[in-house]
């Protein structure tokens, strides 16, 4: 077993170590940029047999139509309800304390009506869609899908999707413990690079989304960067839109 490598920030030679620890190669980056330009565009032009293509060499199993990736919700529920009760207890305090800080950030509409009779404010309304990325190659995160599925959920965003990486086919009961508990409405065992291509540009199987969260590796990051902005539906400017009326002008805002 590999000892965890331990750093002494009172030693001389502490900071040429940090540096050497945190250093990151640039033309690492480069090769994972291409990469993932390749497999963005690939999903983006073939859809799903892309998405099967990726899914049977990078994560190692295969099946024969793209909806066989789709983890059905009855699976998600039989996986909470065969939890040890340590387990769901720790889940349910962990979901209801998310819930409740959250419910704080909720934002409220707002207006006022001006002298002239003008109506100013700001009407304040969930995302449509948004799709949730949760890590899974060498360990389960049930953690991510409860810190980004519930604040979605709280401002009300009505569908709800997860993809997770299942490497060799291996679905894994914690996280669809979790996605249960916290209001996941569909989930897809696809990860990497492809699975968010999925959710930016969608296929057959997958629908895309108005925004994309949670944590992912490099791939995952990278993919990120390349589809914000580039989708219609993932923009880089302000939610504020403009919208008038007779006699009333008011901004509508789109949350979460």
């Amino acid at each position: 077993m590999k000892s965890v490598r331990r750093l002494d920030a009172t030693a001389p030679g502490f900071e040429r170590e940090l540096a050497a620890v945190i250093a990151f190669e640039s033309a690492q980056d480069a090769a994972i940029d291409a990469a993932v330009a390749a497999i963005v565009g690939d999903v983006r032009a073939r859809g799903d047999a892309a998405l099967l293509e990726y899914t049977a060499k990078l994560d190692r199993f295969s099946v024969s139509l793209a909806s066989e990736l789709e983890i059905p919700a009855r699976e998600m529920r039989v996986a909470f309800e065969a939890l040890p009760s340590a387990q769901r207890a720790a889940l349910e305090t962990a979901a209801a304390r998310i819930r409740a800080y959250h419910t704080h950030q909720k934002m409220e509409s707002w207006s006022f009506r001006e002298g002239d009779g003008s109506e100013l404010g700001a009407q304040v309304t969930a995302l449509d869609s948004v799709g949730v990325y949760v890590p899974g190659g060498k360990a389960a995160y049930p953690s991510s899908v409860l810190m980004n599925v519930i604040p979605a959920r709280v401002a009300g965003v009505p569908e709800i999707l997860m993809v997770v990486p299942c490497p060799d086919g291996v679905r894994n009961p914690l996280v669809l413990a979790a996605a249960h508990l916290a209001g996941v409405t569909r989930a897809f065992a696809i990860g990497g690079a492809q699975a968010i291509a999925a959710l930016a540009y969608g296929t057959a199987t997958v629908p895309a989304v108005d925004k994309i969260c949670g944590p992912g590796n490099a791939y995952v990051a990278a993919a990120k960067r390349r589809v914000f902005g580039m989708h219609p539906r993932i923009r880089t400017g302000s939610p504020w839109t403009s919208s008038r009326r007779p006699s009333t002008t008011s901004l509508r805002r789109r949350c979460w």
